[in-house]
């Protein structure tokens, strides 16, 4: 039986900065030897509103892996720029950007931060060093099928930890006996901060757990328009009075991020 983690063709390994993504890429490392070869490229592809732990956690791979990251950035419409650790937006300029450009906010249906900040800059990054094909290989896990399912559906999306049968009790017990980690408590901080696509209660706990929204506020006012019609604005959440949510209470939609 083939290796799931062996990929021998041109490859962009999407680093997400979270612990799944990051425990795929050590497993293709290792299939490979130890070393990647020069035909993949890990990418990360920053919005500006990842948190800080994100951020040092690719920087902490970098180093601790010896392994390459591109960092990129949406830079204006059909352009991107490679940034680093130390460069790198931390107060959404790239998802400003994208917001002037097209003159309305991301929703739940159409979802123009994933689509430009992530898959169209890794595209354009690619293009822009001569290829116009190539496989991606995505952080998704067995005990995700709704997502599986959708990548599966696309042509040369690889899901090798899906294909290696790991859940998230797998990259736990792995995370848990490592001597480096993510330094976030909770699962619910990956990605962008406060995304839209996060469940209402899981953004109150982010909130009240001290998770800024006035950039949020921020679009929302100046565009006059809401992320979600199906939910209180960033305002609104912002104004709460305290009282328990139940964190579970809806349910989050999964988008390319990732984990």
């Amino acid at each position: 039986m083939k290796n799931p983690y062996f990929i021998d063709e041109t490859c962009v390994i999407s680093l997400s900065g979270g612990r799944t993504s990051a425990y795929m890429l050590i497993e293709m490392l290792e299939a490979h030897g130890g070393t990647l070869p020069p035909e993949h490229h890990v990418l990360f592809a920053n919005t500006g509103k990842e948190v800080d732990a994100t951020l040092d956690f690719v920087h902490r791979i970098e180093r601790e892996l010896s392994v390459p990251v591109v960092w990129l950035e949406y830079s204006g419409k059909k352009q991107f720029k490679i940034v680093d650790y130390e460069t790198a937006a931390r107060n959404g300029e790239p998802f400003r950007q994208l917001i002037d450009d097209r003159k309305y906010l991301p929703n739940s249906m159409v979802r123009i931060c994933t689509i430009e900040m992530k898959i169209l800059t890794i595209e354009r990054y690619m293009e822009s060093i001569g290829f116009d094909e190539f496989a991606t290989a995505v952080g998704i896990r067995a005990d995700e099928p709704r997502r599986v399912a959708k990548m599966k559906a696309k042509p040369d999306y690889y899901t090798p930890l899906a294909d290696a049968g790991v859940t998230v009790q797998d990259i736990k017990k792995f995370w848990d006996g490592m001597p480096w980690d993510l330094e976030t408590s909770s699962s619910h901080y990956s990605n962008c901060d406060l995304c839209m696509l996060k469940g209402h209660g899981i953004k109150m706990s982010l909130i009240r757990d001290g998770v800024d929204p006035s950039w949020w506020i921020e679009q929302e006012k100046r565009t006059g328009n809401f992320f979600r019609n199906d939910q209180p604005s960033y305002q609104a959440m912002a104004d709460y009075d305290g009282q328990q949510i139940d964190i579970f209470s809806d349910e989050s939609i999964s988008c390319f991020c990732g984990d």
